[in-house]
């Protein structure tokens, strides 16, 4: 089976200061991979390669722009999405939507980051 995501992107207006709030509240590093000859700041989040993981960056550079419209990404929550979700107003953003149950598929939140993008967390948890 494929899966829908292969990549994604979130785009920014400060890189470094992008970068320090989802380490923060992913508890994970963000490898920084720029691209000085097209002017692009670029990060990756800690994704699994070799087992078809999905994984995503953050993008600062022409035509990036963050929004809270566009298309909603979910971030694994990890075991309990309140672990990462208490982290977000600390580091900068605004919880928008609280740990929310959604039956069977577990539990959703939703935030605004640093950037002023919508961003949601789902976990089973």
């Amino acid at each position: 089976m494929k899966n829908a995501i292969n990549w994604f992107e979130i785009p920014v207006s400060n890189y470094e200061r992008a970068k320090e709030f989802y380490s923060t509240v992913m508890d994970s590093e963000i490898m920084d991979h720029h691209m000085p000859e097209q002017n692009v700041k670029y990060g990756m989040f800690a994704h699994d390669n070799e087992n078809n993981g999905i994984g995503g960056g953050l993008i600062e550079g022409e035509g990036q722009t963050p929004t809270s419209d566009g298309p909603t990404i979910y971030l694994n929550g990890g075991e309990n999405l309140a672990v990462p979700l208490g982290k977000v107003e600390a580091a900068g953003g605004k919880i928008i939507m609280p740990k929310t149950d959604i039956g069977e598929n577990g539990f959703m939140a939703q935030f605004i980051d640093t950037e002023g993008n919508r961003i949601a967390l789902h976990s089973f948890n």
